[in-house]
């Protein structure tokens, strides 16, 4: 039975002056073992204090992101044999503050998620039974609504650590998913909050944040057509 060293990020504020790291044997118990098969292994059988978000184990819920050998991925998603290595460093997403090993506080991130105003905003009065969307522009959302918020795009990016006020890619993809769907008519209500110096043109596209997003979707190309938006826009 194959052994992985996995070493992994350590703080715990009620007791540690410091973050250190902590090594442990695991042993990969079946094929396609994943991250998060192994940190539970770690925590059931060889240390109950290490601390981690897990929720729905399927790639929807978006609470597990973590940084695994310097990448952010989900640890639900992640294979251990598909990262190569026998040697595995396990730490926080970056640009968050930890509230405890693996734990990160997310409150800033989805403040800033809520400030681009992720949902359907409609000026005309409501149809009685549906607001008709053709095939054609329900087309449109896709690689946009997969989107789980899980972190891993925005604190993959150099600005978002930079730039504390910096809305990051997570919250431009969403208001684009807004912005681009047909039903939608909140577009002078976001605009003016992703047209500033923390907002779309504060990204130099560097593509961590597709890189980085476990469902292949891609922020970058999102800001770019705020951006045009934008610059077709009269203010």
């Amino acid at each position: 039975m194959k052994k992985v060293t996995f070493e992994i990020f350590r703080y715990d504020p009620d007791k540690d002056k410091e973050a250190y790291y902590k090594t442990y044997d695991v042993e990969l118990r079946r094929p396609g073992y994943l991250m998060l098969d192994a940190l539970n292994q770690i925590k059931w059988e060889l240390d109950p204090t290490l601390t981690y978000r897990r929720s729905c184990r399927e790639g929807v819920c978006g609470s597990d992101g973590i940084n695994v050998n310097g990448v952010n991925m989900l640890s639900c998603m992640t294979k251990v044999e598909d990262l190569g290595s026998d040697h595995i460093v396990i730490q926080p997403l970056p640009g968050m503050n930890v509230m405890r090993d693996l734990v990160v506080d997310v409150d800033d991130f989805f403040t800033k998620f809520i400030t681009v105003k992720p949902y359907l905003i409609r000026k005309s009065p409501n149809p009685d039974k549906e607001i008709y969307q053709s095939p054609e522009d329900r087309k449109k959302l896709d690689g946009l609504y997969e989107c789980i918020a899980c972190g891993c795009c925005s604190s993959s990016c150099p600005s978002y650590w930079a730039d504390k006020k910096y809305l990051g890619p997570n919250a431009f993809l969403r208001a684009w998913r807004y912005l681009a769907d047909s039903r939608d008519e909140g577009a002078e209500e976001r605009l003016p909050i992703l047209n500033d110096k923390h907002g779309v043109w504060r990204c130099h596209t560097i593509y961590n944040c597709v890189e980085a997003c476990p469902k292949e979707l891609n922020p970058t190309e999102a800001i770019m057509n705020i951006r045009k938006m934008l610059l077709d826009t009269e203010f």
